[in-house]
């Protein structure tokens, strides 16, 4: 059973979300808060699988709420995906480098949202879609100058291959096709890459290949 919290200063947002996943046999709503600092209680009283986290919210916004959460190895297990109004929310990438593990918007399709949720249980990225490609190339943009690669010096030549193919946005089966492998082979490459980076998740991923100038903005190959 995946555990979720949801978290949005709305109401009638919660309720329907709450609806849409308690209606799946895998799926349970075991909390909800409305603004960020609750949200942190409650993920270390409940210990949730995932919490779709809204950005913006009285007393402590979404951004902060995922900060404190991701960076206790307390709870190290636990996803956050965070909830956005516009696709070209300008707090998306921040929430990426933030920890969280994707993000979706509000009015998402209802069969998407279940997808993500499963997905980021499962330990793969909400960063696959065309879409989202594009938004993470954006933010990266407007982010910080590529830091020293070094971070990068203990990776193979094929993992250095696999995390840049990872920062455009494409999933293991299609690094599996760019570089003849099987997709074991390919999520085998991307798994060590993380160990060896303590990387959270593949979310993060992203963004070191982005800050460690491994991957540029617009390489949306």
């Amino acid at each position: 059973m995946i555990r979720v919290l949801l978290v949005d200063d709305q109401l009638l947002v919660r309720a329907g979300f709450r609806a849409l996943l308690d209606a799946q046999p895998d799926i349970e709503v075991v909390g909800e808060a409305a603004d960020g600092q609750t949200a942190v209680h409650l993920v270390h009283e409940l210990r949730p699988d995932v919490v779709l986290m809204d950005i913006r919210m009285p007393v402590c916004d979404g951004l902060a709420a995922t900060r404190q959460i991701t960076r206790d190895e307390r709870l190290s297990e636990v996803k956050v995906v965070m909830l956005t109004t516009f696709e070209l929310d300008e707090y998306v990438f921040e929430a990426i480098r933030s920890g969280a593990s994707g993000f979706l918007v509000k009015d998402t399709e209802p069969e998407e949202l279940l997808r993500a949720v499963r997905a980021v249980v499962a330990g793969d990225a909400l960063l696959s879609p065309g879409v989202t490609r594009r938004l993470i190339a954006e933010f990266a943009a407007r982010s910080k100058a590529p830091a020293d690669a070094e971070d990068l010096a203990e990776l193979t030549e094929r993992e250095r291959e696999v995390m840049a193919l990872v920062g455009i946005g494409l999933s293991n089966e299609e690094i599996a096709r760019r570089l003849v492998v099987s997709p074991l082979t390919a999520k085998t490459h991307v798994s060590r890459t993380m160990v060896k980076l303590g990387a959270r998740d593949r979310a993060q991923l992203v963004v070191l290949a982005y800050e460690s100038g491994l991957v540029r903005p617009g390489w949306l190959g």
